[in-house]
């Protein structure tokens, strides 16, 4: 059956979440971490998603921004920083405007051009997606903006995925789902998804049941795999 429905995850895969770190640190008033950012944003990044994880399995869900702020929290502590609450709300105030990848625009353009349904599927709060789409001006590009938040559970738990298929009335074998995190597009495929890892930075294969069906360096190649 042919694609009709593109659904990318928003965080790592069409918004780059090195961003803010990467911002603050080229200002002045936050010199201090103009040698250590790349850390902070690892840091980051990672906490972030094994705390969504641990609320999954857990059974103890909260909003995405407050796992945001965790995270950072653990990042700050970690590389010596903690100690500078400037810093964190200049972060947290960057993440509510993260840049989107170069070629993201215009892959999006394509899909739209082409009649095709296209999504963010994404364990963002709705109020982060909103300002991360906006502040990219990416809301004409985009059918819909799904959040975990209407079912109250992180990805991947497949009833994160169902959303799809609840908005679009899509079969799961329409949909191309896109996503920086291996493991989430294993777990799409999985769920029944013809998917695409967008490995940016020539990680490993997860060692898990499934896995991605494509693996791109960028999004650039999304259109072709979409069929159009």
């Amino acid at each position: 059956m042919a694609i009709t429905t593109c659904v990318f995850d928003a965080y790592g895969t069409l918004f780059d979440v090195a961003a803010a770190a990467r911002q603050a640190a080229s200002e002045p008033d936050f010199a201090a971490i103009k040698d250590s950012w790349p850390q902070v944003a690892e840091h980051w990044r990672q906490k972030q998603l094994g705390y969504s994880w641990l609320r999954a399995v857990t059974g103890a869900h909260d909003d995405f921004w407050q796992v945001t702020q965790n995270g950072l929290d653990w990042a700050l502590a970690k590389t010596g920083h903690d100690n500078d609450p400037a810093l964190r709300e200049r972060l947290l105030a960057l993440y509510w405007e993260l840049q989107a990848f170069p070629e993201v625009p215009k892959m999006l353009k394509t899909l739209k051009e082409a009649g095709l349904n296209t999504a963010i599927l994404s364990n963002g709060s709705p109020a982060m997606l909103d300002g991360a789409v906006s502040s990219a001006g990416l809301g004409d590009r985009l059918d819909a903006v799904l959040s975990v938040e209407s079912v109250g559970v992180f990805k991947p738990h497949p009833k994160v995925y169902e959303l799809v298929g609840q908005r679009f009335d899509c079969a799961t074998s329409e949909v191309l789902f896109v996503s920086s995190n291996g493991w989430d597009a294993a777990a799409a495929t999985g769920f029944g998804f013809t998917t695409a890892w967008v490995n940016r930075a020539g990680e490993p294969m997860d060692r898990l049941p499934w896995q991605p069906a494509h693996v791109l360096q960028d999004l650039n190649g999304i259109p072709e795999l979409a069929g159009v």
